[in-house]
């Protein structure tokens, strides 16, 4: 089947020009004003604008692109300086010269320049909205955060090294980096939550959402939050102790792919711990409706970077620890290796467990115990993550769910 001439893709191309210099446009009109001090660029002058920053790169390629932008750079400079306005904005004229250059970007690479065209329209469209947002609906506290989260993720967490120091090599200072940068966006989550849900119910399905991410670190956020806001005690409670239904129902799913018969010796130990945590949580969580939070609590910050950090401290000197007792006993003792590799996660000593039971080095009926001795030594570290992020008041109601979850699933295992 022959291409028809009017359909070749250089044609396709100067036509894609044209439409991402009318779509640009579109949006200018509606905003170009009448009067002297109108704008001077509207739905023709961006169509035409595109059009020659593609005929410029089709006739001499970026070189005379360049010259074609720094043209009608020019010719802007010299309008901007002659017209009569109140307003000294530069967006209009930025957006002619990003046009030029996305009209020359049609001829490589449509789908890039139509892609970037279509974000550019957007971000014009919402205009009023974006100047609300930063202005009234964003606290400086709030972009304060956000600037310490991007700086953390994007900036120093690349540059810090991955590889394992320390002691027994037990550090890996970018995984330190991941778990700090984690508890962050936990307790972001949490505060977004509790902005459009209201602290009652935001912060419990916060709480067990987040669990899925990290059981720990859900903790020590929730902790901060009860730390920083005591009126939303209750409901950082509920999130905190849900959290652990989700540690629950994720050691189900691992053992279910590692080892059907280690999953069949936990069955019930996991449903009466999970069953716990559900109806622990969803009593807090009743405790919580009725406790006077405020629904819609004003703006603050969006989590603690020192909670943060002392997360991240308490970790690595409980990997150290693990490491510590592993190299000095060995890893002969199935139940000691469990225990420790629990104190860091609980998951990874059940793979560990389940990976030799499926190797037949250990029976299914001897999986139970060393298990749950992980289950049990990671729950040591809730505790202590606890009652060092929220304090007394919010262990004190955080750490008897966490024992009961724990006492459920050793409960579970007599009745095999």
């Amino acid at each position: 089947m022959e291409t028809l001439p009017i359909l070749v893709p250089p044609v396709l191309n100067l036509v894609s020009a044209i439409a991402v210099g009318a779509l640009i446009g579109t949006e200018r009109e509606r905003r170009k004003g009448e009067g002297p001090a109108r704008s001077p660029a509207g739905l023709r002058t961006f169509a035409i604008a595109s059009t020659a920053g593609a005929v410029g790169f089709s006739l001499g390629g970026a070189v005379l692109l360049a010259v074609v932008a720094a043209s009608v750079a020019g010719l802007l400079a010299v309008s901007y300086g002659k017209r009569p306005h109140q307003d000294p904005g530069l967006t209009t004229e930025i957006v002619l010269l990003l046009t030029v250059l996305l009209g020359g970007l049609c001829i490589p690479a449509p789908q890039m320049a139509a892609a970037i065209a279509v974000t550019v329209t957007v971000l014009l469209h919402l205009k009023a909205w974006l100047h609300t947002l930063v202005t009234t609906l964003i606290s400086k506290d709030e972009l304060d955060d956000a600037l310490i989260f991007a700086a953390a993720t994007l900036v120093i967490l690349p540059l810090v090294p991955d590889r394992p120091m320390g002691s027994w090599l037990a550090l890996n200072p970018h995984s330190l980096g991941i778990v700090i940068v984690l508890v962050m966006a936990i307790g972001a989550a949490g505060y977004l939550a509790v902005r459009l849900f209201g602290a009652r119910f935001g912060l419990p399905l916060s709480g067990a959402l987040s669990g899925f991410v990290s059981s720990t670190a859900t903790i020590g956020a929730m902790g901060a939050r009860a730390l920083q806001s005591p009126e939303m005690r209750a409901a950082c409670v509920a999130g905190a102790v849900l959290s652990t239904v989700a540690t629950v129902l994720q050691m189900a799913l691992v053992l279910a792919a590692v080892s059907l018969p280690t999953l069949r010796q936990m069955i019930l130990p996991l449903v009466f711990a999970g069953v716990t945590a559900v109806v622990y949580g969803v009593v807090l969580t009743l405790a919580a409706m009725r406790h006077p939070a405020p629904e819609a609590p004003g703006p603050g910050s969006a989590f603690s970077l020192k909670t943060a950090l002392i997360f991240g401290t308490v970790l690595a000197l409980v990997l150290v620890l693990a490491a510590g007792l592993q190299a000095h006993f060995g890893g002969s003792g199935v139940l000691l290796a469990a225990t420790a590799a629990g104190l860091v996660d609980t998951h990874a000593s059940a793979i560990s467990v389940a990976t030799l039971v499926a190797a037949g080095k250990v029976a299914p009926e001897a999986a139970a115990v060393p298990i749950l001795a992980g289950l049990s030594a990671n729950t040591a570290t809730k505790i202590l993550v606890a009652a060092i992020s929220g304090g007394r008041g919010f262990a004190l109601r955080v750490v008897p769910g966490l024992v009961l979850v724990i006492l459920a699933a050793w409960a579970g295992s007599l009745f095999w």
